[in-house]
């Protein structure tokens, strides 16, 4: 299929509101032209000029089988011809969304029970707030609401799930934080340790000032605490050692729900099936969403917890029905997409690749980036990394953000072909590319990577050296 590039173009700027877009700079034709990605395979795009781009982002951490899987599209094909749409409502189903929702079940950490299903990690967490007021409402511990979030988590765009994440510039005019959610410590050692503490001691400080942000706030009005397994938009930040075990070990005491946030973690991306099960978190209720479909349709899920379960069953008798849900929960075509995705990920066991592909890609990472002047860390877990620039390594100093420097090497990484993405909060280069990367990819995305540091290593010296 041929284009207008040009018409198609004029049309997008006159008529698209983009998210994250500098909206005058696109207007008046600053930003350049939008890129028009016309097709995908494996692990690269096509745009329309016919440039191809190694994605190493899969999209937004999100096309984890990777691009042009026929049998995602012929599941989706089938469904649309059989039965493109009903609700779920009333107890009404489908087979796929029966099947689904029982494999869920079965594969996810802790003890689940149901899963409820949306179109957005955003909804998802959104629907997690609900049950857990809900929750506690059925318990007749009315004041227990608040939701604690950590500084630099992400947890989605809308207005609890945006106030959720812990990043200022989605707060920023849009009237948010709301005040039932509240903020505690990044988990992030490098940044946050004082001189000397170990991470094992920094973990254990996180946790103490979690035990006393909920005894200040009273633990009955504590309800909940969310939190990814690894931080993803917040910098693609592992744990530091013995965090997760801690901070459980707070919520248990205090008697507040633990939601993990699995829509980047989930589906193999740190090399085990979710990341609570690579890091021995033990969750009330979990949220999906990315790698359920590989983005190859929007649906996500908020999975819960036998325990939360029983009490909203046992509830029902006193207020009716589940009051809660979208028009298009649960469907159909989504829940075909995921079965035929889950089967690629369990077939061609995606989660052992990652775990495999991953440790040579962190390798790599740290052999070609920890030792160059401007690194002050090189982190990462299965297919997900980051490389962090500093101006000064020995005594940890951010550069002058007019400098600009993580959006620089990632616009050079993309002029030799590769999408990294410029984490905020910092100069970071960040790497989630699909779980189907072989090795000889990887390879590949860290020569380009390397090429782009150094390149505007020189340029940051050459500059330096005018001042």
């Amino acid at each position: 299929m041929t284009i207008n590039i040009k018409e198609i173009s004029e049309k997008d700027r006159n008529s698209v509101l983009h998210p994250f877009t500098q909206l005058k700079d696109f207007a008046t034709r600053k930003l350049g032209d939008p890129v028009i990605v016309e097709s995908g395979k494996g692990i690269r795009i096509q745009d329309a000029h016919g440039n191809q781009l190694i994605d190493g982002f899969a999209g937004l951490y999100c096309v984890n089988v990777g691009y042009g899987r026929a049998e995602v599209a012929e599941a989706i094909s089938r469904q649309a011809f059989r039965l493109a749409y009903y609700h779920s409502y009333a107890a009404h189903t489908t087979d796929e969304l029966a099947i689904l929702s029982d494999r869920l079940v079965k594969m996810a950490p802790g003890r689940m029970s149901k899963v409820f299903y949306g179109m957005s990690g955003s909804d998802a967490n959104e629907t997690q707030a609900k049950i857990v007021w809900y929750y506690n409402n059925l318990r007749g511990k009315p004041n227990k609401k608040k939701i604690i979030s950590r500084e630099r988590g992400y947890h989605g765009c809308s207005v609890v799930s945006g106030s959720m994440t812990g990043m200022s510039f989605y707060h920023d005019h849009m009237d948010l934080p709301l005040p039932m959610i509240v903020h505690t410590g990044a988990p992030h050692h490098y940044w946050g340790a004082t001189p000397g503490e170990t991470e094992h001691e920094f973990s254990t400080r996180r946790a103490a000032e979690l035990d006393q942000l909920i005894e200040r706030l009273g633990p009955d009005n504590v309800g909940a605490f969310i939190g990814e397994p690894v931080l993803g938009t917040g910098g693609i930040t592992p744990p530091p050692e013995g965090y997760w075990y801690a901070i459980q070990a707070v919520l248990k005491k205090h008697d507040v729900l633990l939601i993990a946030d699995e829509v980047i973690t989930g589906f193999g991306r740190t090399g085990s099936m979710f990341g609570s099960q690579h890091y021995g978190i033990e969750p009330d209720l979990i949220t999906i969403a990315k790698g359920l479909t590989s983005a190859y349709f929007p649906l996500s899920a908020a999975i819960v917890g036998e325990k939360v379960y029983k009490v909203m069953e046992d509830g029902a008798d006193k207020v009716g029905a589940f009051s809660h849900g979208y028009t298009y929960s649960g469907h159909p075509i989504g829940a075909a997409a995921a079965n035929a995705v889950l089967d690629i990920v369990e077939k061609e066991d995606l989660p052992g690749n990652a775990r495999d592909i991953g440790r040579f890609f962190q390798a790599q990472l740290k052999e070609k980036f920890a030792q160059l002047p401007i690194v002050g860390e090189v982190r990462g877990v299965g297919l997900m990394g980051a490389i962090e620039f500093v101006a000064d390594r020995h005594n940890p100093k951010r550069f002058d953000p007019a400098l600009k420097v993580g959006a620089r090497i990632s616009k050079a990484a993309r002029d030799r072909g590769l999408i990294a993405r410029a984490m905020p909060h910092g100069d970071i280069l960040g790497f989630a590319p699909p779980l189907v990367a072989t090795k000889a990819e990887v390879e590949e995305i860290v020569a380009i990577a390397e090429s782009s540091v150094r390149f505007v290593m020189d340029q940051l010296v050459s500059e330096s050296q005018k001042i």
